[in-house]
């Protein structure tokens, strides 16, 4: 049976944990002036859409004008999601916004590694990483999802206009700053979707092993509850 196609959006933020961009293998960028975060300056998440970061609130409020649209129209198509997915008392969209956010080191990585872009880099414009994922009762949030099926689907597969726009923009502001373009990872779970983009840095620069096991390794990490994945290069050349 085909998969419903993503309706529901939700932009989901890098992590920025990893103290050596070498190892986290992704951009962030501010969305006003360009400027890349560095391990001692972090940047401010926006609160709204909860994926855009900002160096400082000046280059927050210069933005809003700009990032108005996309970020009313996440916040508001996560906020319908909601009122659909509650069952019972369970809130699947809350939970999943947050299992995404946990585990975001790990989706970038896994992302990185299923589209095969160390060696193909042009995948990161033409294909997605979709995770479908199943539902169930668990004392730990973090142990309430599972992988059913994974998916090379591509890009074309995200039809929201708003969201398809916000992720050219993201991959030109990616690759003006020596980046390959914005890595793209959705996950489903019924009837619910999020997008997670991934500006990913150029693969020169990642010391990150290619590794063929990359869903056994989602699949450990994502059973047992653990969040503290960090890629690793394991080779003198990584």
């Amino acid at each position: 049976m085909p998969l419903p196609r993503a309706s529901e959006s939700y932009y989901q933020t890098h992590p920025t944990q990893l103290d050596q961009k070498m190892q986290r293998g992704y951009l962030i960028i501010c969305d006003s002036c360009g400027a890349i975060e560095s391990p001692s300056v972090k940047f401010r998440l926006c609160g709204g859409c909860a994926t855009t970061r900002y160096c400082s609130p000046d280059c927050q409020k210069a933005h809003w004008p700009s990032h108005k649209a996309v970020c009313q129209h996440t916040a508001a198509q996560a906020s319908t999601a909601t009122k659909i997915a509650s069952v019972g008392e369970v809130d699947i969209t809350k939970t999943l916004r947050k299992f995404t956010s946990a585990h975001s080191a790990l989706l970038g990585w896994a992302g990185f590694q299923a589209l095969q872009l160390k060696r193909i880099p042009s995948n990161v414009r033409r294909n997605a990483l979709l995770l479908e994922l199943s539902y169930r009762d668990h004392a730990e949030w973090l142990r309430r999802f599972s992988i059913v099926s994974t998916h090379i689907v591509p890009r074309t597969y995200i039809r929201d206009p708003l969201v398809v726009n916000d992720i050219q923009r993201r991959e030109e502001r990616c690759r003006h700053s020596g980046g390959i373009g914005t890595l793209v990872v959705i996950l489903q779970c019924r009837d619910i979707a999020q997008v997670m983009p991934v500006e990913v840095d150029h693969p020169s620069k990642i010391s990150w092993d290619e590794r063929e096991d990359w869903l056994a390794v989602l699949n450990h990490f994502i059973e047992s509850g653990r969040t503290d994945f960090k890629p690793i290069s394991t080779t003198a050349r990584g």
